[in-house]
């Protein structure tokens, strides 16, 4: 039910949401619809379905359309991400839900989904354009209020590094603002057995890709709303990786941590005990080069969609430990789980890596003792202590 509808059909709707007027704005459409949709997202997320093109504003809706008021628990896509989408009137390219094949065939660059076949994606530090003339008619947009001003362009950046290696299904941007990110919509599906096996392998041949640097140096990342530093100066090297865990990663997080009294002394003791034996391969493991992850990989940043794919969203993407990845997916448990991990050491096998799992669950450990607090802090502590055996 629209928000005209709603008010009885006879005055003029309310604006719409600032982001859903602002895609209006940035794809040159009139929204004809708009459902807020959630999940646990930090930002206010919307399914917007955009009006054909050259199609003037109905009677009542506004300049840029209505809202849809939908009953809680309606099925309005994932908690916040797009995906597979085309536009009608764009060469035939399909509609909402349609397959990544079909929407790959309306735009100039081809979709995640098909970039191992397709044309070559543009290089991860390509700038994402403020719009685009071909898009979706349905498409997700995202706000965070008082977000930084590079916060959603890091995201596309993020999304951008990933969809270049051609491994993993990502969504395809359409505009990266300040203010608002849009991207493609990913009708949404069940678990399933075979896109675990895909993502699987995916993951593997995404950990094979090696990145420039630890980080993203010059670059902005966020974990969540979380800021993440890098070195000033890139490196590659494989010996480089203690210090640039202890001193990007789990040391600011510790400090935050601490600060805010979320982790107790005997723990934050623990956490940095590990931060000091960083390059002791009886803790860390052998050295590793950097590697294009997706930086922060729980279940709720996999999306299972209605044509049997699992496509990641959300990305901290930037050149890490490939263990941190799967780390994070057993974290907090994920569908499917013993079948992708199963898939992934087949064709990237990791000796050792189980006694190493407490070791990079740390650090989305203290990522959560800083946002939450709660046990996560107590959590840390015992990770620590696990990590060093």
């Amino acid at each position: 039910m629209t928000a005209a509808a709603g008010a009885g059909g006879g005055g003029a709707a309310p604006p719409p949401p600032r982001p859903v007027a602002r895609t209006a704005e940035l794809l040159g459409r009139r929204a004809d619809r708009a459902v807020p949709v959630g999940g646990g997202s930090i930002c206010d997320a919307y399914q917007v379905v955009l009006a054909p093109r050259g199609e003037h504003p109905a009677p009542g809706g506004g300049e840029h359309g209505s809202v849809a008021r939908e009953p809680a628990g309606a099925d309005t896509g994932h908690a916040g991400h797009a995906s597979t989408a085309g536009d009608p009137e764009d060469a035939d390219a399909g509609h909402a839900g349609a397959p990544a094949e079909t929407a790959a065939s309306a735009a100039p660059a081809a979709s995640a989904e098909t970039a191992a076949s397709a044309a070559p994606a543009a290089p991860a530090e390509t700038a994402v354009p403020a719009a685009t003339t071909v898009f979706a008619t349905t498409v997700f947009a995202k706000a965070l209020d008082a977000a930084p001003a590079d916060f959603f362009a890091a995201e596309a950046a993020g999304l951008a590094r990933l969809r270049a290696t051609g491994t993993v299904p990502v969504p395809e941007v359409y505009a990266a603002e300040r203010d608002v990110l849009v991207l493609q919509w990913i009708e949404p599906g069940a678990p399933d057995r075979a896109a675990a096996e895909q993502l699987g392998r995916g993951l593997a041949a995404l950990h094979g890709t090696p990145a420039p640097s630890w980080g993203t140096p010059g670059e902005p990342c966020y974990l969540g709303p979380l800021p993440l530093t890098s070195p000033p100066r890139p490196t590659a090297d494989p010996a480089a990786w203690p210090g640039f865990h202890a001193e990007h990663r789990l040391l600011p997080l510790l400090r935050a941590a601490v600060d805010s009294a979320r982790i107790g002394p005997r723990d934050a003791r623990d956490v940095e005990r590990v931060c000091d034996r960083l390059d002791d391969e009886a803790v860390a493991g052998p050295p590793q080069p950097p590697a294009v992850i997706h930086g922060d990989l729980w279940s709720g940043n996999v999306h299972w969609t209605a044509d049997g794919r699992a496509v990641l969203i959300d990305p901290a993407a930037q050149g890490g430990h490939p263990e941190t990845d799967l780390a994070m997916l057993e974290l907090f448990g994920c569908p499917e789980l013993p079948v992708l991990l199963a898939a992934y050491e087949e064709v990237r096998p990791l000796p050792g890596r189980r006694a190493r799992v407490p070791l990079h669950q740390l650090q989305h450990l203290l990522v959560h003792a800083v946002l939450f607090g709660g046990g996560y802090g107590a959590e840390s502590g015992a990770a620590a202590r696990a990590a060093l055996g």
